[in-house]
């Protein structure tokens, strides 16, 4: 709003004149010392302020995803009893499609029987679950996460108790090189077409939703890396701006 630019500015000197002269006022016994002349603040530059809204929303983004867990018992509603294999088990058998003989996933169906007693543990797919409240309501939520065969993509699940049931309140599958517990939040990490880079995605309770819902989508510089190739030059007018790329989880 540039209308409010002036009044800001004029805040602004007002406070660097004050710290000038209560620098000189306290001479070099210890006081605040100013650190020079503020600039002023500048509001964002819009782009095609003209521009029509789009006929159909930006590309689908599954940003929450909520679903009873059926065939699966929460004992005393204490999610801690519930035993993780039957929760992915129970996953298999609700969407064939995936985990059929033509699914994307059906070498996973196979090594699930590795995770009982007497199995393979090498070859059981699942992770170590872990336990926090995230949905704020003061019991512990799980998060469990299991690989996906053929695919070696990771699945990534939270569920929470209601009503005496058992409910799926994110599911997510990606290439996942890392998951971590901030708080109430879950940040999934993948990695980047560029190394050096990493993607990081951020979800967090949404309570009207009733689900864990997509909030953030992030491109990171993490360390040395190739670079990635520039492009030619090509002119373009002069001034105008132009657009730049801006769980190890917590112990159970």
């Amino acid at each position: 709003m540039p209308a409010r630019r002036p009044a800001r500015t004029a805040v602004t000197a007002a406070a660097v004149a004050l710290l000038a002269a209560t620098a000189t006022a306290c001479g070099d016994a210890g006081g605040l010392r100013s650190a020079g002349a503020t600039p002023p603040a500048v509001s964002p530059a819009r782009l095609w302020p003209g521009l029509r809204p789009a006929s159909s929303p930006a590309y689908p983004y599954d940003v929450a995803t909520r679903e009873v867990v059926k065939g699966v018992a929460v004992p005393g509603d204490d999610i801690r009893k519930v035993d993780p294999v039957d929760v992915v088990e129970a996953e298999v058998r609700a969407h064939p499609d995936d985990y059929g003989p033509k699914g994307p996933y059906h070498a996973t169906v196979e090594r699930l029987g590795d995770c009982r007693a007497g199995g393979d543990r090498a070859r059981c797919p699942l992770l170590t679950p872990y336990y926090r409240d995230l949905t704020g309501d003061g019991r512990d939520d799980m998060t469990l996460g299991f690989r996906l065969y053929p695919t070696n993509q990771t699945a990534v699940r939270v569920y929470t108790v209601e009503k005496h049931r058992l409910v799926q309140v994110l599911s997510d599958n990606d290439a996942i090189i890392g998951v971590e517990l901030a708080g109430r939040t879950l940040i999934e990490r993948s990695p980047a077409d560029i190394s050096g880079y990493e993607y990081r995605t951020t979800w967090v309770w949404d309570p009207g939703q009733r689900a864990m819902v997509f909030s953030r989508d992030e491109y990171l510089h993490t360390g040395g890396g190739r670079h990635a190739k520039k492009p030619s030059p090509s002119p373009s007018p002069s001034g105008s701006p132009s657009p730049s790329p801006s769980l190890s989880a917590s112990a159970p």
